[in-house]
């Protein structure tokens, strides 16, 4: 008996190291890994915070007496509010439109059996799949053609449809995850199917509006190549072409311009941050579910 204890013991001393080491393992790759991501952001706020003196310098500066001229200079700019007003509204309007109809459209996909429901399902996919870049010069003649070049609101409706094939395939997964037993109940029950959506399936659907979100934020906060062939006039530029023409203007004046890069990130690094959990938990679900 002792012998078969002493190899039962060794067993289960063996397998709590491996256990150990699969938990160590991973951590281990991660964090190199996450400091070389992070390191150029965490270098591009340090910059914008030094002052001038100590930014470019033979030895690296890590120790400083923290300044927020640069920021004073960035923000300074001419019609520096235009811009950052210019980009909250066509990114908040694309994302709220995109989810607005991604709902409808997920919900039609998932609860209704209509005739094109696959070809459907077929087109947000290949929409998905489609580089933007090369529809451009036809939104740009679109565009000329109706007279609606230089419009925030011409902006919003691009960057609506290049946000909505995400967000319908990420929502349909979520949709399709609740049980329709629920929704059957609560139809039962009096709701009409609106009342039974947005009081029994609508809350649920927190994590995937959340994720959703948040990458059609990144992605029209962060759009350049249409703004900048449909934007010509200054009054109706955006963020990310207000960073390029700051650096322009400004030449080897790299704090204000790491200040600028700053303002431009800040948006987008709190709503990660205040997103982070359920984004992440809401990509992955909505990924494998439906």
């Amino acid at each position: 008996m002792s012998a078969l204890t002493a190899v039962t013991d060794r067993r289960a001393e063996r397998a709590r190291r491996r256990k150990a080491f699969g938990r160590i393992w991973p951590n281990l790759v991660a964090l190199p890994l996450a400091l070389f991501f992070v390191f150029p952001v965490y270098w591009m706020f340090a910059t914008s915070f030094k002052p001038a003196s100590e930014v470019l310098t033979k030895e690296p500066t890590f120790v400083f007496t923290p300044t927020f001229q640069h920021y004073s200079t960035a923000a300074g700019v001419d019609l520096f509010w235009t811009y950052v007003v210019n980009s909250l509204t066509v990114t908040i309007g694309a994302v709220l439109l995109a989810l607005l109809v991604a709902l409808a459209a997920s919900f039609a996909i998932v609860r209704m059996r209509f005739r094109g429901r696959k070809g459907l399902v077929l087109a947000v996919m290949t929409a998905q799949m489609a580089p933007w870049e090369v529809m451009v010069i036809v939104m740009y003649l679109i565009a000329r053609d109706a007279q609606m070049l230089n419009s925030i609101g011409t902006l919003t409706l691009i960057y609506f449809v290049m946000v909505l094939p995400f967000t319908i395939w990420t929502l349909r997964g979520f949709i399709a995850a609740v049980p329709k037993e629920l929704e059957e109940a609560a139809l039962i029950d009096g709701c009409g199917r609106a009342q039974a959506f947005f009081r029994v399936i609508f809350p649920l659907l927190a994590p995937g509006l959340m994720s959703t979100s948040l990458f059609g934020f990144i992605t029209a906060w962060n759009e350049f190549a249409m703004v900048l062939v449909l934007n010509k006039e200054s009054e109706a530029y955006t963020l990310p072409l207000w960073l390029t023409r700051f650096q322009s203007a400004f030449g080897n004046d790299w704090g204000a311009t790491m200040a600028a890069s700053s303002l431009f990130a800040i948006p987008v690094l709190l709503l990660f941050l205040f997103l982070q959990r359920r984004a992440v938990g809401g990509l992955s679900a909505g990924a494998v579910k439906g």
